[in-house]
């Protein structure tokens, strides 16, 4: 790691580090929460079979409504957003809203970036 400490004119110790070796110290830590959360039950994960249909999906949205059993009107009702907002982030004509997303990714039971992914 080729990091480097300074000490702020309040004492506060700093590191500053290559942008390249944080996003690796990032995804990592992103991995060790994932790997926590499948073993702790938090998280189901997928088989993967299912990784194929979710990389076929239209959206990650989608995908994840349906491996939930949910219609497009439920999630809309259970996450107090609309049913065209749904529909049409599924169908990819619009991004969907911060907020659409973070409480569709809660009813979904799902990091709201699972939603994001590759998109």
């Amino acid at each position: 790691m080729n990091a480097k400490i300074i000490t702020t004119p309040k004492g506060e110790r700093l590191a500053i580090l290559p942008a390249e070796e944080y996003e690796e110290m990032c995804d990592a830590l992103i991995h060790a929460q994932a790997m926590a959360d499948y073993r702790e039950g938090r998280d189901q994960g997928v088989t993967l079979a299912e990784m194929q249909t979710l990389l076929d999906a239209p959206t990650p949205l989608a995908f994840w409504r349906a491996k939930r059993g949910m219609t497009q009107a439920s999630l809309a009702e259970a996450a107090g957003v609309t049913e065209a907002d749904i529909e049409a982030i599924e169908a990819g004509t619009v991004a969907g809203a911060p907020e659409v997303m973070a409480k569709a990714a809660v009813v979904l039971r799902v990091r709201d970036d699972e939603l994001l992914a590759g998109r």
